[in-house]
């Protein structure tokens, strides 16, 4: 009977309280908009230095740009020439090399550095403070470090090294046979920790019961990390893969810094031969072409990775 004459009680008192009713529109707009009050600084200069720029440079790889003297409509003819280039064709090349290779390299490094500092032990945080070191250090003061380590005469610190092993001294930036794989080092070496520790973030959400069962049934570490570990990394190799090539493709620092593209060509990527074409050269509407051409190769990856993600999900 108290029972029943509890619910009864709730009933009444449920019935006499007002219904809810729905907040008005002005505040609903008020509450809509106040994220993009707080968004508006950054969005006009992402607008203004960024968006802008970014038009007017597809408006230009169709104009011949003639500073003081007005542009002239040329159509695609600034996307035929630059494609059919050798220059283009070899800095297209050169551009795919280093984006494989920085991108394997540095995504296998970071592994493997992330295996080697995952834990909980508080002494790691020096130990991985100091392999990030690399990515917040600044391009020209990295490079200026890797020129004096690529110094090619035998007292060179690399040279040195190589001479104790009894290899002979290598010319490193200064050879058209070794340069690119030397900007390639430089890039995997930069890189890594970046990776490692967005690997360091997946393994943390690794079940670690599928961990211990595997070691009960007297799996190997081997194993553990083949069978347990990379399959659950495997959307944090998605997005990496991404980052990665995308990195790869639009690097220009290290090269500029390295070698301008020499010697002899053998470095010249697409961004240093754009840079080329419109500041030294004066040719801004070929310039724009191979950047626009560069951003559609670079929407055309993430759109695609993006798509393939849907689909493991």
């Amino acid at each position: 009977m108290a029972v029943t004459e509890a619910r009864a009680a709730s009933r009444k008192t449920q019935a006499r309280r007002p219904a809810r009713t729905a907040p008005p529109v002005r505040s609903r707009l008020r509450r809509g908009a106040t994220p993009w009050l707080f968004l508006a600084p950054a969005l006009l200069l992402f607008l203004y230095f960024k968006f802008i720029p970014m038009a007017q440079a597809v408006r230009m790889s169709f104009q011949e740009v003639r500073p003081f003297l007005g542009n002239t409509y040329v159509g695609g003819e600034n996307y035929a020439e630059i494609v059919g280039s050798s220059d283009f064709g070899a800095a297209v090349w050169h551009t795919v090399v280093l984006a494989v290779a920085t991108t394997a390299g540095s995504i296998l490094l970071g592994l493997a550095l992330a295996l080697l500092l995952e834990g909980q032990t508080r002494s790691l945080w020096f130990v991985r403070s100091a392999v990030f070191l690399p990515v917040v250090t600044a391009m020209a003061v990295v490079a200026e470090v890797w020129r004096v380590m690529y110094y090619p005469a035998e007292g060179g610190a690399l040279n040195s090294v190589l001479g104790v092993l009894g290899l002979g001294p290598s010319e490193f930036l200064n050879s058209p046979d070794s340069s690119l794989a030397s900007i390639a080092f430089v890039g995997i070496w930069r890189g890594a920790p970046y990776d490692m520790m967005i690997f360091l973030a997946g393994l943390a959400g690794v079940d670690r019961v599928l961990y211990e069962a595997s070691a009960v049934d007297g799996a190997s570490r081997w194993r553990r990390i083949w069978h347990v570990t990379l399959p659950g990394l495997r959307p944090v190799f998605a997005i990496l893969l991404t980052l990665a090539a995308i990195r790869g493709l639009r690097i220009f620092t290290e090269v500029f810094l390295l070698t301008n593209g020499g010697p002899d060509g053998s470095t010249e990527v697409l961004l240093t031969l754009t840079y080329k074409l419109g500041l030294e050269r004066n040719e801004l509407g070929v310039a724009a072409a191979g950047t626009v051409l560069l951003f559609l190769v670079l929407l055309v990856l993430t759109v695609a990775s993006r798509l393939r993600r849907r689909e493991v999900r």
